[in-house]
């Protein structure tokens, strides 16, 4: 049988990490087998790709040139990772997906979600998560979460307003496929947001089991 697919979608600051580390752990007690990765990045030279794309640099990059890089980057996770463990049966959880390059590339940057839309088709075909966690927070209170993690990546120095855009295309992709996304508020305290996310993860592997 097919692996699962989980994605951990969310802005700067939502407790990405430490949520995976949760859901990896009770993937764990279950006696599921599952491999965590993450976008971009997930393989050598996906991780180099990552290193490009966030390194602040003096020269600007080109929009079109970030998204590109980001399909690359995903071209190499999937055929190298992603594809081969849920063809062999294992779950696969993943920091970041497509979803994130809708939120950021999409709606921050203002790229056509129809050309996303082609690449996607030509990267992933018809790859897709079974579940997707969406951890939502202010943006303001993420940034200030992500401000006490030390020096910020390129991403992370962009304005406010690029955040609030990305968070309302997270919201838009969450109502648009309710039936995938579990939409978790990340303001609570963290045990809160932790049994949110595992009551999420069992209703979806109860379907599984």
């Amino acid at each position: 049988m097919r692996g699962q697919f989980i994605t951990l979608e969310g802005g700067e600051g939502v407790g990405k990490s430490t949520n995976l580390a949760a859901i990896t752990g009770w993937l764990s007690e279950q006696g599921i087998d599952h491999l965590v990765t993450r976008e971009p990045g997930g393989t050598p030279l996906a991780e180099e790709i990552r290193g490009l794309l966030l390194a602040p640099r003096d020269e600007p990059m080109a929009e079109p040139t970030e998204l590109l890089l980001m399909f690359a980057a995903r071209a190499q996770h999937i055929a190298t990772v992603i594809e081969p463990a849920l063809a062999a049966g294992r779950w696969v959880v993943c920091d970041r997906f497509t979803d994130a390059t809708r939120a950021y590339q999409g709606s921050g940057r203002g790229l056509s979600q129809q050309l996303i839309d082609s690449l996607a088709a030509l990267v992933q075909g018809e790859l897709a998560p079974n579940l997707t966690v969406l951890l939502d927070l202010p943006v303001e209170q993420g940034l200030a979460r992500a401000g006490e993690r030390g020096a910020l990546d390129r991403f992370e120095l962009e304005n406010l307003d690029f955040f609030q855009r990305v968070r309302a295309g997270y919201l838009q992709l969450a109502a648009a496929e309710p039936q995938r996304f579990a939409v978790i508020d990340a303001g609570q305290p963290l045990a809160s947001v932790e049994q949110a996310v595992l009551a999420a993860l069992t209703e979806f592997a109860a379907q599984w089991r």
